[in-house]
């Protein structure tokens, strides 16, 4: 048997991304869909109000919005990222994010 990678979906079937996880008033729910030496992949939802604090990754982290927008820090600047966008935090960069409004993401990080 050979052993996924990726977890927690069906193989081999098309799916929805954002149908993954749910909004939950007050909270931020995930699912783990790889967690690997060198990439981890994980689908969030963010209900209203939510945030990540500034925080410094040790891999580029890209983030492709779902559902709904994200207010984005990286750095000194502050993205409006939408449902259908990409945005990338650089390795050793803060970042952080915010729900104005319920959202859901796609987050990708790659490390050496």
């Amino acid at each position: 048997k050979i052993m996924a990678l990726i977890k927690n979906v069906e193989h081999a079937n098309a799916f929805q991304m954002e149908s993954l996880v749910d909004y939950e008033s007050g909270k931020v729910v995930s699912l783990t869909l790889a967690q690997e030496k060198m990439v981890s992949m994980t689908v969030f939802a963010f209900d209203a109000g939510e945030k990540i604090s500034t925080h410094a990754a040790p891999g580029d982290a890209m983030v492709t919005i779902l559902d709904g927008e994200a207010e984005i820090t990286i750095g000194d600047g502050v993205h409006l990222v939408k449902k259908g966008e990409t945005i990338i935090m650089p390795t050793g960069v803060p970042h952080g994010l915010r729900a104005n409004a319920r959202f859901k993401m796609l987050l990708t990080v790659v490390k050496m």
